[in-house]
This record gives structure tokens, C-alpha cells and sequence, in this order.
């Protein structure tokens, strides 16, 4: 019997966990439990993580954690411990199936069937930041090719299991266009690995504005960690109910299942939650694991019993419900239709293979790189583009000459506008004339010159070439 890894939460998260262990003991799922403390109590007993070293022993040695919704203090630095544990165990792959129950879950959608793969580790929500001047704050947004070949991989071989027919690309390459520019690269290299699955790209604006608008032009969406982030929740509202969606995190070793919505303390305690986003993704767990007949069966009973019209609060309307449930009295009924299939709504079949597995990543050859410049953030407080610039000047060298400079990414010298409002932080670019590789001393020495004339660098960023293409992105209105 397999044993797997499991936390009750905080909020609600005891409730419903305690509904879905009750439905799948109903269901003689075969596993063991391994239960661990994860969260608010852990959070103020001192750990700043939320979770104990132990706890991180179970779920590395059990691989399957199944974790109800927790709670993150507010202030006081605590950091996010979903975010740690999809970056600390390399779920890289976050996915979403958003789906509708019409008639008997309120939609304007009723065709609806949308399966987010979201990147989980990389992007914004890498957490580097840091304040750099008086005005201004910063945000690495870091994007790596394993990382997307990884999730673009992953969407098409789980569109090719799931019988799925087109895969889509949101991504905003038209202003990123290193970051987003390379994830659209993959996007299109991976594609043609699968021509038997149709493959379509969208700038994630106008492809969430139609998403909103006609969800069933869509089938699969795979994008960036942000973006799906934000877009999960718009499919899953749309669909019907944050409340009924489930979150599969996927790693190599590890993976992890939960439901999307948070730990709602305002109706803890009170036998009011809905466990159909926990019982979805734990659903999504057995199948993931191979034990597709019991999540198939479970699966279906629940299906039956929405259909059968026995809704939590969060569903209920007069039109289509027959009973107000809590909690508890929901998953009896879930169990009293193990065994049975719905009527109206399409009962569930276990995919072709629901166990994917990737190719290890071959790092490739490194690309021919020169060094042809740098950018130099400066912390000035002055306003007037022109005295910064002659300041600057005085700090060139044989090699590097200033070309530019911009503030918060528009172009302010040389021929700025005066109209441009500017903070205190400055992207200074020095650049070779001859456009000819320099060695990594020229911008020592530049450094150099720049405290000797009391100009106060705060970081600096170097200006590559990769196989004759600048790998940088130009001043806006350059």
C-alpha cells in the first residue's frame, strides 16, 4: 500500500481535507496517510519557512503530498511556503483543468473545458528584489530554457494523453522580448515535435480578454508563472467556482496536489466550505499515481451528486439545486454515489496514460558570447538628463563611451523630451563605437572612474552577444 504525504491546513483546510479522506476511505483507495504541520501554527511558533525540517523528510520520501489550503501571516517577512515547496522540490509544472457543469453549476459558459499548464518556478515569482534608490524598486523577472522546454513539453504530452487537440502560447513578447521573447521560441521549437496537435500563440492581453470572453476556442494554455497564475483563477470563476478547481504541481521526483482557493477563515469551523477543489486535485493525484479506477469512480459519484442537485453554499441557487449541503453531508452523499455514473453530465473516463514522463534535459553546447558594453544603474537625484549625461562623460574610457541613458526604460539622453518625468534611478550605457568585443577590466576600470568623480553606482548589468545576435534590449524610443 502506497503512503503518501498529507497536511489538514489552516481555515477550512481541516474540514475538507477531512471530507475527502472520508470519500476515498469509502472508496477503499489503497494508501496510508503521513500526516504533517505545515502552516499559520508553524509560521508563529518562530519558523519563517512554516514547515518543519521533518516534515520536509516526509514529503521527499513519500514524493505524493496532498496539502489543503494554509495560511500565511500577514507582515513580519514570512515568506509563501506554496511558492518554497514548488521551487524547493522542482514542481515546475502547474496545471488547472477548468471546467463547467451546466446547468447545474451557475455559468455563461456551459461548453466550457480549459486546461492551464503554468511554468511554477521561474518569472517574477522568483522573489528577487531589492530597493535600489530613494524612488525606486526593482524585480528580477528570470526565465531559463530548461525551464521552458520543461512546461511546453509538458503541455503537449499531456494534451497527446488526454486526447486534447490544440495547445496555445500566452506570452507578452511583443515588450519582453528576451523573457517572453524566449519562452515564444520554445513554444514554436516544441510544437513541431507534435504535428498531430494543433499550436497557436497569443499575447497574453488580448488572449485572456478572449478567454474571458469565449473560453471554448481554447483547450490548452501553457504560459509563464505569472500570467497563469492570474489566468487560472479567471478560467476557474468563469467556469463556475474557484471553489470547484484543483491545483496538480509536478515535478520530477515530487508532486503536489491541492485545491486553488485560500484557507477562507471567515467560514472555518462552521461546516460550510465546499471539498470539491481538494477532492479534484486529489482525484487528479490517483491518476497521476496510476489508480485510475478508484479515481474514476470517485470522479463520476461526485459528478453524480452535482448533477443530482446537492450543492454547498458556494453553488447554490434555487433554479438547480435540490438541497443545501455542509461539508460533511456533502461528501456522504459523494459516497452514497460511489459505484453509480451521472445521467446529464458526461461521466469521466481514465486518460491513455495520465503518467508522464519527460526526457532529461541536455544542456547544450555554450554559444560563441562577447562582451560588447555595459549598463550602469546610477542613483541621482538631479531631474535634468542633459547634467547627468555630462557627468557621465567624464567617466568613459578608451573603450567604453556613453551611448545612452534612460529612466524607467524610456530614452532621456541624448534628445530626451522634457516632458518626460524622471526618478532618481538611471540605466546608463556604455557602449564600444567600434562595436568590437571589450574584456571584463574595461568595466573595472570604468567603475573606477565613476568613484573617483563620486558617481554612485548601484549594480550594473553586462551587454552580451550570442552567436552574432545582441542579447539586450534596446531604450524605449531608441
Amino acid at each position: 500500500m502506497k503512503k503518501i504525504t498529507i497536511a489538514k491546513g489552516d481555515g477550512i483546510g481541516p474540514e475538507i481535507m477531512d471530507a475527502v479522506l472520508e470519500i476515498f476511505n469509502s472508496a477503499n483507495v489503497p494508501l496510508e496517510y503521513d500526516e504533517i504541520q505545515i502552516g499559520e501554527k508553524v509560521y508563529l511558533s518562530g519558523n519563517t519557512s512554516g514547515i518543519e525540517a521533518s516534515s520536509w523528510e516526509s514529503i521527499r520520501k513519500n514524493k505524493i503530498f496532498l496539502k489543503a489550503p494554509i495560511t500565511t501571516p500577514q507582515g513580519g517577512g514570512y515568506k509563501s511556503l506554496n511558492v518554497t515547496t514548488r521551487k524547493a522540490l522542482g514542481l515546475f509544472a502547474n496545471i488547472r483543468p477548468c471546467v463547467s457543469y451546466a446547468p447545474y453549476v451557475a455559468t455563461k459558459f456551459p461548453n466550457m473545458n480549459v486546461v492551464i499548464v503554468r511554468e511554477n518556478e521561474e518569472d517574477l515569482y522568483a522573489g528577487i528584489e531589492h530597493q535600489q534608490t530613494d524612488e525606486v524598486v526593482q524585480c528580477l523577472k528570470l526565465i531559463s530554457r530548461p525551464g521552458c522546454e520543461k512546461i511546453v513539453r509538458y503541455a503537449f504530452e499531456y494534451a497527446k494523453n488526454y486526447g486534447r487537440k490544440k495547445v496555445t502560447c500566452f506570452s507578452k513578447d511583443n515588450i519582453m522580448k528576451q523573457t517572453d521573447g524566449l519562452f515564444h521560441e520554445v513554444f514554436k521549437e516544441i510544437a513541431k515535435e507534435y504535428p498531430e496537435i494543433e499550436s497557436n500563440h497569443m499575447i497574453i492581453d488580448i488572449g485572456t480578454a478572449f478567454l474571458a470572453d469565449n473560453p471554448d476556442q481554447f483547450d490548452v494554455i501553457v504560459t509563464l508563472n505569472l500570467y497563469g497564475d492570474i489566468i487560472s483563477d479567471v478560467a476557474a470563476q468563469i467556469a463556475g467556482s474557484v471553489g470547484l478547481a484543483g491545483s496538480v504541481n509536478i515535478g520530477l521526483e515530487c508532486s503536489m496536489f491541492e485545491a486553488i482557493h485560500g484557507s477562507a477563515p471567515d467560514i472555518a469551523g462552521q461546516n460550510k466550505a465546499n471539498p470539491s477543489g481538494l477532492l479534484q486535485a486529489a482525484v487528479s493525484m490517483l491518476y497521476h499515481m496510476g489508480i485510475n479506477d478508484k479515481a474514476t469512480q470517485i470522479q463520476n459519484a461526485w459528478l453524480k451528486t452535482i448533477e443530482d442537485g446537492y450543492h454547498t453554499a458556494d453553488i447554490y441557487s434555487k433554479e438547480f439545486s435540490k438541497e443545501l449541503l455542509g461539508t460533511k453531508e456533502f461528501a456522504e452523499k459523494i459516497i452514497e454515489n460511489l459505484g453509480q455514473l451521472p445521467g446529464q453530465l458526461q461521466a469521466v473516463l481514465p486518460p491513455k496514460n495520465a503518467i508522464i514522463t519527460l526526457p532529461v534535459y541536455n544542456r547544450k553546447p555554450r554559444k560563441e558570447k562577447k562582451l560588447l558594453g555595459v549598463d550602469v544603474f546610477v542613483h541621482w537625484n538631479g531631474f535634468d538628463a542633459n547634467e547627468i549625461g555630462n557627468k557621465l562623460k567624464s567617466i568613459e574610457t578608451d573603450e567604453l563611451q556613453l551611448s545612452m541613458i534612460t529612466n524607467r526604460g524610456i530614452k532621456v539622453w541624448p534628445n530626451g523630451f522634457d516632458e518626460t518625468f524622471c526618478t532618481d534611478h538611471w540605466r546608463c550605457r556604455f557602449t564600444n563605437k567600434q562595436n568590437i568585443s571589450i574584456l571584463p577590466s574595461e568595466i573595472i576600470g570604468l567603475l573606477n572612474n565613476a568613484i573617483l568623480n563620486e558617481v554612485e553606482v548601484i549594480k550594473t548589468e553586462n551587454l552580451y552577444e550570442f552567436e552574432g545576435v545582441k542579447a539586450f534590449s534596446m531604450g524605449q524610443g531608441q
